[in-house]
């Protein structure tokens, strides 16, 4: 069974130019560290493909924020294995897909969470939470990183939950598309 929540379409075409990176769970003992020297090096080769109709300063901070709040939600919250990193450029928008396992508890509370950040207005939820992050320094698991990526960026996030193609918990995949300029 899968289940989608937003936007999980990709829509560069055969001729992007595609990067793919798996990060091994083993020997690697993958840890927060690794997510933003993986984000500053994909940041990097695609800001490099923008073709100087782009700010590629831009599109590199741009491309590593969202890698990074991505891929650090999937080494947080990842039940084991491996998490693999597909992503394209094409023109003025770059995609990317993070595959990683997640238990079934992680799923539930993760997917409750979701339904709430796409049915909410993102800059109005975005400073709601800000507030109460504020008022409990403790907080945790509350979206800021989504929700500014949806808000300061205009990234367009989807997720989709299989349970087939693993044996414990559901594979998640994180869906993000980011106009660049």
């Amino acid at each position: 069974m899968v289940e989608d929540f937003g936007q999980t379409a990709a829509s560069n075409g055969g001729d992007a130019t595609r990067f793919r990176l798996k990060l091994m769970a083993k020997p690697l003992d993958l840890s927060w560290h690794h997510c933003g020297i993986t984000s500053d090096f994909i940041g990097e080769y695609f800001s490099r493909a923008c073709g100087g109709q782009i700010d590629d300063v831009d599109a590199r901070h741009s491309i590593s924020y969202m890698i990074n709040e991505i891929l650090e939600n999937a080494v947080k919250f990842r039940h084991g294995g491996n998490i693999e990193i597909h992503s394209s450029l094409q023109a003025d928008t770059f995609e990317i897909q993070i595959t990683n396992c997640v238990d079934r508890q992680t799923a539930t509370r993760f997917q409750e969470l979701l339904t709430e950040l796409l049915r909410r207005e993102p800059g109005e939820l975005l400073l709601e939470r800000i507030e109460e992050n504020a008022l409990d320094p403790d907080s945790s698991g509350s979206g800021l990183g989504l929700l500014t990526l949806m808000s300061d960026y205009g990234a367009e996030l989807g997720w989709s939950f299989a349970s087939e193609r693993v044996s414990e918990g559901l594979e998640l995949t994180t869906y993000a598309s980011l106009r660049l300029s």
